[in-house]
């Protein structure tokens, strides 16, 4: 049982295969690691221990009887709690939702229920996803597992640091602007943000509807393509959702297959993303790791991205335009937060919202306001909208002549708590390798590529052409397998 919960899930799948564990001990290991060190790391909301059990004994049986129903079956997993689960706290970190149970189960959560996987805590974000370090919370402040003192990244910071910290096998986090990969980076595991409309947003508390996407993390590369084939594919509930045909996401996973990934393959390094702000140590491991994947038998060459620089921007404009919507339901009146303090209707507009929303979620609902309003619509949401497909034309010029493009996933490691709450801008900035790749649609991962001085985990990212995802995760195999960076543990 030593360090189980470390495990990757294909190893835990084999154990549970061959009886030599039970799901229902599994997930006792995994409640005990949760008890020992989430006072530390503080990745979870709320759990469920009874629910999670009689989840594992439902596995258990299924075993016994030869009707197993694949490698998730009986694997506890963690949902941030941005994703609906009939009857369970969907709370998206906020005042505003502290009381809220969800009525239904949305789509991908309902995927992992169908291959038997055990559901083991509602993880912490910042509230409504909006955040790069997880200090928007308005119940708690994720630790970073690798140093307490610094940040998880975010917003799905609870997803990373509990995958990292031993707390659930794998997890299900959202990516609006780098909320899956800057945390995976920042905490060193794997993180994958999928192709617009690969995996259905039916039952995801939305942020800004255009740009999220739900997205795996798990200990490794594979990890991360098994949940990503389980949660995947079209969905008549959700409109942007795309049938992408058969794919097998495993493929390019399997061992061996990192000898063929790379061979004749071409990787575009763009210029812009090394231009300055980036620590030394990051721009050292990223080098050094796309260095190791030509070794692995493939062309690097250098691309431009020239208006990488306009991506801010434009991203704040647009995230926050559909967030002032998005956001206009919670109101006070039907099943969010209601004000004690109102004197009449329209006041009690006024004081719940107040009251329920957090300071960065309402500076982005002014924002977005502001941007939509008359008068400014063309000015700022229109000319922003225009960008967004230069950005996107930018992508595909780039991948005419390479297969994949490689980046920092996050100009830094982990900083300390407080260091940037006080500067939004400088906040924001932290997702500036990211916030790109949801404009453009397209798939990215971050998986560990290094350490700096201090022990920190560094992150490289690997963007994809729309719906390449199997390709990706190949290549991200590969050069994972080349390496030990994420057989690495954090010391808790």
């Amino acid at each position: 049982m030593e360090e189980i919960f470390y495990k990757e899930i294909g190893e835990l799948s084999r154990l549970l295969e061959s009886g030599e564990i039970s799901s229902e001990e599994l997930t006792k290991a995994f409640i005990k690691r949760t008890a020992e060190v989430d006072e530390k790391v503080e990745a979870v909301l709320s759990s469920d221990e009874v629910g999670a059990l009689e989840m594992a004994r439902a596995s258990d049986g299924r075993r016994r009887e030869g009707r197993s129903l694949g490698e998730l079956d009986g694997i506890p997993v963690g949902l941030k709690d941005v994703l609906a689960l009939k009857g369970r706290p969907l709370t998206c970190a906020s005042k505003m939702l502290e009381h809220f149970k969800s009525p239904y189960t949305g789509t991908a959560v309902e995927k992992l229920q169908k291959a038997g996987a055990v559901f083991w805590g509602r993880l912490n974000l910042d509230e409504f996803a909006m955040g790069s370090s997880c200090e928007n919370s308005a119940f708690k402040k994720t630790k970073n597992p690798w140093d307490l003192s610094r940040i998880p990244g975010g917003s799905s910071g609870g997803s990373a640091a509990a995958v990292a910290a031993g707390e659930c096998a794998g997890a299900l986090g959202s990516d609006t602007g780098g909320s899956i990969r800057q945390p995976a980076s920042l905490c060193g595991v794997v993180g994958l943000k999928p192709t617009y409309g690969m995996v259905s947003r039916y039952g995801l508390a939305a942020f800004a509807s255009s740009l999220d996407q739900i997205g795996p993390f798990g200990r490794s590369v594979r990890d991360c393509a098994l949940l990503l084939s389980t949660v995947a594919g079209r969905d008549p509930r959700d409109s942007t959702s795309v049938d992408a045909g058969e794919i097998d996401f495993l493929a390019n996973c399997s061992e061996g297959a990192e000898e063929r990934n790379f061979k004749g393959k071409k990787i575009g390094v763009p210029k812009e993303y090394f231009e300055g702000g980036m620590s030394p140590e990051v721009e050292k491991s990223v080098r050094e790791a796309i260095g190791k994947c030509s070794e692995l038998g493939a062309e690097v060459l250098e691309v431009s991205l020239p208006h990488t620089d306009l991506a801010i921007p434009v991203y704040y404009i647009i995230a926050t335009a559909e967030a002032s919507s998005n956001l206009a339901r919670y109101d006070g009146i039907r099943y969010t937060h209601r004000s004690e303090r109102a004197s009449d209707v329209v006041d009690l507009y006024f004081k719940s919202r107040a009251e329920g929303f957090g300071e960065e979620v309402k500076r982005r609902i002014i924002l977005g306001s502001y941007v939509l309003s008359s008068g400014y619509y063309d000015a700022y949401y229109l000319r922003a909208q225009k960008v967004r497909t230069l950005i996107r034309r930018d992508f595909d010029e780039a991948f005419k002549k390479v297969d994949v493009l490689m980046t920092p996933t996050s100009p830094t490691v982990a900083f300390k708590f407080g260091e940037k709450s006080g500067d939004p801008l400088s906040m924001y900035l932290s997702d500036i390798f990211t916030i790109n790749v949801n404009l453009a649609g397209l798939p990215g991962i971050s998986l560990p590529c290094g350490f700096s001085g201090d022990g920190l985990p560094i992150g490289l990212q690997m963007i994809g052409k729309p719906f390449s995802e199997a390709e990706l995760l190949g290549y991200a195999h590969a050069y994972e397998r080349s390496t030990d960076f994420h057989t690495r543990r954090p010391s808790l």
